[in-house]
């Protein structure tokens, strides 16, 4: 499904200057999110934005967003001590998509939008929000750090790729094969409550020599590598189509004849 998302007109070009009355302009960029799950949370991130107290802002939601995506990694992370901290991180997670999908619902639904410093501010804040995320991942005894890293290294990728699309296509692709953030976050949510009630889960561990080195890995780290394969594939499928569909836009000049 396409939505209408906005961003700041040549928001691009670095030298504009921000009191400048051209960078105030605003274009359409179309919001690309086709998930599996996208047309039942619609309605009900619609119903919880007409529901909400008029006191609830957008910056509350995103603030709750911010403390759920650190519950998750403090859950992971206290792990060490107790495989039931995943709960907090099951509960992070709820946290951190209600927060986190409501902040622009809700601008939307009361015709608040603030399209700079929405832009600005959820950008950053999702970069915040995922490190929290994959760092408490990365500390626990579930999951090599080394995986958790690249996991995030394969985020941020996707980010840029978006925001740069967002800006030169007018394009605000949210999903990549069917799959979307919410998406992912179940995926989490099911792993964490079948580490906690399948122990033969948490107890696998495996190995492999890697240039001399023993690397050690869990059933998490599994999990993990198929999200970065995951994240990878899409990412150089799209980054890939869309040269392809660069290059036809901006050819090389033709050479002239002397």
């Amino acid at each position: 499904m396409a939505e209408q998302t906005f961003l700041p007109h040549d928001a691009c070009t670095c030298t504009d200057n921000i009191t400048n009355n051209n960078y105030m302009e605003i274009k359409q960029s179309t919001r690309i999110q086709t998930s599996i799950l996208n047309g039942v949370e619609k309605k009900v991130l619609i119903w919880l934005a007409n529901h909400m107290p008029r006191w609830v802002s957008s910056d509350i939601m995103t603030a709750i967003g911010v403390i759920g995506a650190f519950l998750c990694g403090l859950g992971f992370a206290l792990t060490n001590y107790s495989i039931y901290w995943l709960w907090l991180s099951v509960a992070g997670l709820v946290f951190n998509w209600f927060g986190d999908s409501l902040d622009g619902t809700i601008a939307r639904v009361r015709n608040t939008q603030r399209p700079l410093y929405g832009y600005y501010l959820d950008h950053n804040i999702d970069t915040i929000n995922e490190a929290f995320m994959f760092i408490g991942a990365g500390l626990s005894p579930l999951m090599n750090m080394g995986v958790a890293a690249l996991c995030y290294a394969a985020y941020l990728a996707l980010t840029v790729y978006v925001s740069i699309n967002a800006h030169l296509k007018s394009e605000f692709k949210l999903t990549y094969g069917k799959m979307g953030p919410t998406e992912f976050r179940l995926i989490i949510v099911i792993a964490d409550i079948m580490l906690m009630y399948i122990p033969a889960l948490t107890a696998y561990h495996g190995s492999f020599e890697w240039f001399g080195e023993t690397i050690r890995y869990s059933s998490l780290d599994i999990i993990g590598i198929i999200i970065l394969a995951i994240l990878c594939i899409s990412y150089f499928v799209s980054f890939f189509k869309d040269l392809h569909w660069f290059a036809q836009k901006d050819p090389l000049p033709k050479r002239n004849k002397s």
